[in-house]
């Protein structure tokens, strides 16, 4: 199948098909005009690459479940090392929310300051 139709097929664009490419997440043929062919297993690799990319996990965050995309990756028992990264990812996300958080609740207090009415002389 050309990259249009795995595109439609998997639910995201020729953009990102080319990118999980170069990224070594998935692979094509080249035909005879030049255009990328993929097989019909490129939709489970492809759709398991966004079920991933959609919990919160990075492309590099990928590359470990590779030997498991082929699969069903969100119903197959976790890996050590799948577990691992996940654990990683998370605990960046909760450092990321904290930092965001205080930042928040630094300029929510500043707001408080500079519309509070100036005290009567």
């Amino acid at each position: 199948m050309r990259i249009g139709e795995l595109a439609a097929r998997t639910g995201t664009t020729a953009r990102a098909l080319r990118h999980y490419e170069q990224a070594g997440l998935i692979s094509s043929e080249r035909a005879p005009n030049g255009y990328r062919a993929y097989g019909e297993g490129a939709v489970v690799r492809v759709r398991n690459i966004r079920h991933l990319l959609a919990v919160g996990l990075t492309l590099d965050d990928v590359r470990v479940f590779a030997p498991c995309l082929d699969g069903d990756v969100a119903e197959a028992p976790p890996a050590p090392k799948g577990l691992a990264v996940a654990r990683e990812r998370l605990a960046v996300l909760d450092r990321r929310i904290a930092a965001q958080t205080e930042l928040r609740n630094r300029l929510a207090a500043a707001l408080d300051e500079s519309t509070r009415p100036a005290p009567a002389p």
